[in-house]
């Protein structure tokens, strides 16, 4: 699968074309994210087999953090072994992301493929090349696209499928106007609770979240990182429950318990439901 890197349509067309003359290559499958015109151009590419168009007002901006769970989704969905990108700016914000979350080592700047797990590239600003062999489950690269010549982009007649995509509708509030949050809960999160699949990222509190100051802020489990309390520290009321009695999080809280969250908080929730 390849991820269109820029908006114009001759780069997107060899992004595509590079994946067709990888040794031993099966059919391609691009990824349009919001365009027509490139869409039709890519089907014509030949070695692509299809292409897969997801349209939203979202991915006009072409931004990682928007176009992250899109190819991570499709992943998911198609069980692909190769995800790569152009070696933009934009690629190499984006590759590391999709590396990431699939909890992969990514593979930057390629300038040759020896086959579909040994890839050459090259390091030290280009004054050195070394072959690297990927044993991961999914190959994510980012290629030099000057270094592969282009498929003819008329000889190809790949079929075209819209991704399908569906609004998530939630009753919570919005993390930044809640009145109360809870993190590591229903509202708000840390940065290891949504690293490790919890909840999504739009609920992460921190420098790498949100910024929030509720009326009540309750953090339970988490201790209290310099990252995380730079970004909730003006709450008004702050409540933790942690086992660590040195916790950071207890030296900003106006109401601390010591406990362990997964006992504390049944009860707590159950006293609250009397009420």
């Amino acid at each position: 699968m390849a991820v269109r890197s820029r908006p114009s349509a001759e780069r997107g067309k060899e992004r595509a074309a590079e994946r067709a003359h990888w040794p031993g290559a099966a059919p391609n499958e691009a990824v349009a994210a919001g365009c027509d015109k490139i869409v039709q151009e890519l089907s014509k590419v030949q070695g692509v087999a299809k292409v897969l168009v997801a349209q939203h007002d979202v991915y006009k901006g072409f931004l990682a953090e928007e176009l992250t769970p899109l190819v991570l989704a499709t992943q998911k969905q198609f069980n692909y072994t190769h995800i790569c990108s152009g070696a933009s700016a934009f690629g190499k914000n984006l590759i590391p992301r999709v590396a990431a979350k699939l909890d992969v080592a990514p593979i930057s700047d390629i300038i040759e493929i020896k086959s579909p797990d040994t890839f050459v590239r090259t390091i030290y600003a280009g004054n050195v090349i070394c072959t690297v062999q990927c044993d991961e489950g999914v190959k994510v690269f980012s290629v030099c696209g000057t270094s592969f010549e282009a498929a003819p982009p008329s000889a190809g007649s790949a079929s075209v499928e819209k991704i399908e995509q569906k609004l998530t509708e939630s009753d919570r509030p919005e993390l930044t106007s809640a009145k109360v949050v809870v993190s590591g809960g229903r509202v708000g999160a840390s940065h290891a609770a949504v690293d490790a699949g919890f909840v999504p990222n739009d609920l992460q509190v921190g420098q790498t979240g949100k910024i929030v100051a509720p009326e009540l802020y309750i953090a339970m489990g988490i201790s209290g990182a310099i990252q995380h309390l730079a970004w909730m520290k003006d709450s008004k009321t702050i409540v933790a429950i942690n086992k660590d009695p040195e916790a950071p999080i207890f030296q900003v809280a106006d109401c601390g318990l010591v406990a362990d969250l997964f006992q504390a908080v049944p009860e707590v929730t159950e006293l609250l439901k009397k009420k």
